[in-house]
Formats: structure tokens, sequence, C-alpha cells
């Protein structure tokens, strides 16, 4: 076992200790949805996450800063080179996180899409009016939810986020999300998958505003692929939606504990992780790191 010290563990990544500005971060097969983490595991997962993180972050080096420092086990303390760790460790800058999701939608679903069809807005923001199921929205919207360690995280106006971390930290996090959103899903356009939306979370390192955590997995977004889209109706994700689908199904009120989850759908969720990430960076995934 590692000498390195778990200092948090999260719903699907864990934390170390390596020095007082650095720390590892390790992406585990655990799945959540609905904030809530499953019993299942999802083979490869941590290492689809890592693989996308790694490759976003270096593509978005132009529009936004990240606290990523390499995947490469030989940039590791030796006590972090464990071989089930390949591919799914990264050494990380320290961060002072914002308390803040900082999503951006590009197309209106999900918890959106459900606000919309019932008062007309989007986080408390009016939208025009004859806006069809999945349909885009005319500029990318940045609307931030708060960011629970337990439960559910609750949808927030820009007025409510400048509330809690001030304008200007606010402002900056808008225009990052946004630029960072833009580029990704001009890229994604190019590769037939529309990113609907995705959720950044930024911190500071050395007084500068970074993104952090994950970058554009297909945990913290919604990859469509473009050939199955058509305003009027969600279409299928290359993402997590086989859980939620399963699980929706059952008629579970998303509290603890999570329902089990058959083979097929921890299957069918694992291949579309695995083509998301193919299907976006143009790599093949069976030469990432730590598979065999």
């Amino acid at each position: 076992m590692t000498d390195l010290k778990l200092i948090h563990r999260g719903k699907v990544r864990e934390m170390y200790y390596v020095d007082e500005k650095h720390l590892l971060m390790v992406a585990t097969d655990q799945i959540s949805a609905f904030d809530v983490v499953f019993k299942e595991l999802v083979p490869d997962k941590g290492r689809v996450l890592t693989a996308m993180t790694m490759w976003w972050g270096q593509y978005m080096s132009d529009v936004a800063k990240t606290h990523l420092v390499s995947a490469d086990p030989s940039d590791f303390p030796t006590e972090a080179q464990r071989g089930e760790w390949a591919g799914r460790a990264v050494l990380i800058r320290k961060a002072e996180m914002l308390p803040l999701e900082c999503i951006v939608r590009g197309y209106i679903t999900g918890s959106a899409w459900k606000e919309y069809t019932e008062v007309g807005t989007m986080h408390g923001a009016a939208l025009r009016v004859g806006l069809l199921e999945a349909e885009e929205l005319d500029e990318p919207v940045f609307t931030p939810s708060t960011k629970a360690s337990e439960g559910h995280d609750v949808n927030i106006s820009y007025e409510e986020a400048v509330e809690l971390v001030g304008k200007d930290l606010a402002e900056k996090a808008q225009k990052i999300s946004i630029e960072a959103y833009k580029k990704a899903a001009a890229h994604a356009a190019e590769k037939g998958v529309i990113i609907a939306d995705t959720k950044f979370e930024l911190g500071i390192v050395d007084d500068e505003l970074v993104i952090a955590d994950e970058l554009l997995t297909p945990d913290s977004s919604r990859f469509w692929p473009a050939e199955n889209w058509a305003p009027g109706a969600t279409p299928m994700s290359l993402d997590k939606q086989p859980v939620r689908d399963a699980t929706e199904a059952t008629g579970w009120n998303k509290n603890p504990p999570a329902p089990p989850l058959s083979d097929e759908t921890i299957n069918e969720t694992r291949e579309r992780y695995i083509t998301a990430y193919e299907r976006i960076t143009g790599k093949m995934f069976s030469d990432w790191m730590g598979l065999v």
C-alpha cells in the first residue's frame, strides 16, 4: 500500500497529499448519478476520465490554465508509482476551490429543460418562448450551482454566485467557463459530437483562477452524437445516461441507497465512455496508460 496520506474521498475520486503545493488525484471506477454513488463499478471508467482530462487540458492551454501537472507515473513520488494507479492518477497543483459548480449550457436539457417547461426560466433567468427540448440556445449560458459535499447540488442564479464568491471571481469564472466550453464544443462538432452542457470546477493557484478537477469528461458533460440529434427530444448520450435511465425506470426517489445496476447497464455505460474518448480525441483508448 502507498504511504501517501489520503486527504479526501469524493464521489468518484481520491486525493492524496504529496507536498505543500501538490496532490495526487486518482479517478476510481465508481459511478454516481443524481449525486448518489452506486455500489457497482464501471471497469476502466477512471482511466477514461483521466485520459480525457489530460487531453482536454493540453487542448485548452491557450484558453484556460489548469491545475494539471502530469499523468506520467515517472513524475510521481516513488510511493505513488502503483500499477493499479497507472492511467488513473494525475499529479496536480493544490488549488483553493470556488464553492461553485461552473456549468455551461449550450443546449436546453436535463434540469434546465424541466425548469423552463415549468416557469419559462433557466436558473432563474428568462428564456425566449417556444424552445424545444434539446434545442440549441442562442448563446452558451453560464448556469452555476452550489457544490454539495453530500446530497444534491442546487441550481442558483448568476447573482447568487456573485453573493457566494464576489463580483470579480464570478465574472472571471463565467468568462473562463464559457470560453473553454466554446473551444471544446467547436472541436467536438468537427468530430460529430455535440457537447450539450458541461460542468467545470475552478480554483485559485498562485493567485490565478484556473480550471481544476476534471475537464469535459462523460461524468461532467453530456455528449450527443450529432447524427442522433434533432430539436424536440433528448438524444442518446455518450455518458452515464444508461445509469440514469435504468434507475429512473425503477421509480427510485434519487436518495441513497441507489438501486443495483445490471451487467448490461454497466457494460453499455463503459462502451459509451470509451466511445466518447475515442471519437473526440481521435485516439484509441487501448493505447492509454495502465491498459494491458
